[in-house]
């Protein structure tokens, strides 16, 4: 997550978001997937032929389809953040506060993920346990 002062227009934001993105990853990124926001984007220039818009028709391929459509998957955890961490209503104060509140839902939300993977490897474990003490009940 990145907070950007202000209330930027998103096609505005990929020329800081770019270069973070690449050195938070370690290559360079193939193609960027975006939604119609992001027309007339000021994407350095040695990317401009990268930035595919959903409404895109011309130089798409049948991967690209098929990972715009993935895009949408996207959608649902935006309205997860608004509705559940508390993105909905700031309650902090000053951009400073806006950004804390904005990293702090992205951490609280991550956390939910790895809660929810820690409880189900729990009871995978337990259920394997459980059946090997049915399988073999002389060894209890």
């Amino acid at each position: 997550m990145k907070v950007l002062p202000g209330n930027p227009y998103d096609g505005h934001t990929l020329a800081t978001v770019i270069p973070d993105m690449e050195a938070l990853v370690g290559s360079t990124i193939a193609r960027i997937l975006a939604d119609k926001g992001y027309r007339g984007h000021n994407a350095p220039p040695d990317y401009k032929f990268r930035v595919f818009l959903s409404s895109q028709k011309r130089g798409v391929t049948p991967a690209i389809k098929r990972e715009l459509r993935r895009r949408s998957a996207v959608e649902p955890v935006i309205g997860d953040l608004k509705a559940e961490h508390r993105m909905g209503r700031n309650y902090l104060w000053s951009r400073r506060g806006d950004a804390n509140n904005a990293v702090l839902a992205a951490v609280g939300y991550n956390f939910r993920r790895l809660i929810r993977w820690l409880r189900l490897l729990l009871w995978q474990l337990l259920s394997a346990l459980l059946a090997e003490s049915a399988v073999n009940p002389a060894r209890n």
